[in-house]
């Protein structure tokens, strides 16, 4: 829905995301993130921990997929979505209320680690179309099949394109001299 309220968390999944199909075959994953808050206090001169906030959450098809096989039990993660809450009733009969976040975007923390990323190929789920540019896919036309890698013989350029090319445009590549303006 238009006009939702997006909320950013970072923290710590409680365990490995659990993924599922819905009959549909909608695949979905489901997480908890542990997200702490922290504060100096400066009378003690140290950090002190605040409550912890356990965050239900879920995502859906492809990135569902992704999340599986990518995140795991105590990485930190920052995860971006819109809050939503619902009511179920339990097998003994017990009305409860949870609320979790929908997620749209998340990815491991850079804070304290590193990180490869491999574009996966799209497949006709949602978000699948070409926006526009270059029909090649990719950043500067490069297809999008996988890595960016360079290639055997080190030869690319900072970008994964063949030193001196214009990788599709951007730029017009140094001047022969080398000079770089």
């Amino acid at each position: 829905m238009a006009g939702e309220t997006v909320i950013t968390v970072i923290g710590n999944l409680t365990a490995d995301p659990e993924l599922r199909f819905t009959p549909a075959g909608a695949a979905v994953a489901s997480f908890t993130i542990a997200s702490t808050p922290r504060t100096f206090d400066k009378q003690s001169n140290e950090w002190k921990d605040g409550d912890t906030l356990f965050l239900r959450c879920s995502v859906w098809r492809e990135a569902a997929e992704n999340v599986a096989e990518t995140l795991t039990k105590g990485m930190r993660v920052v995860a971006q979505g819109r809050l939503s809450s619902r009511s179920y009733e339990t097998k003994e009969g017990e009305k409860r209320n949870v609320t979790e976040l929908e997620v749209d975007e998340i990815g491991p923390s850079l804070k304290y680690a590193s990180a490869k990323v491999t574009r996966t190929a799209r497949g006709n789920g949602e978000g699948s179309a070409n926006r526009g540019g270059s029909s090649g896919g990719g950043f500067g036309g490069t297809p999008t099949n996988g890595s960016w890698t360079p290639d055997a013989g080190g030869n690319a350029g900072a970008w994964g394109a063949p030193a001196g090319s214009t990788a599709g445009g951007w730029g017009t590549g140094a001047p022969a001299d080398g000079a770089p303006f």
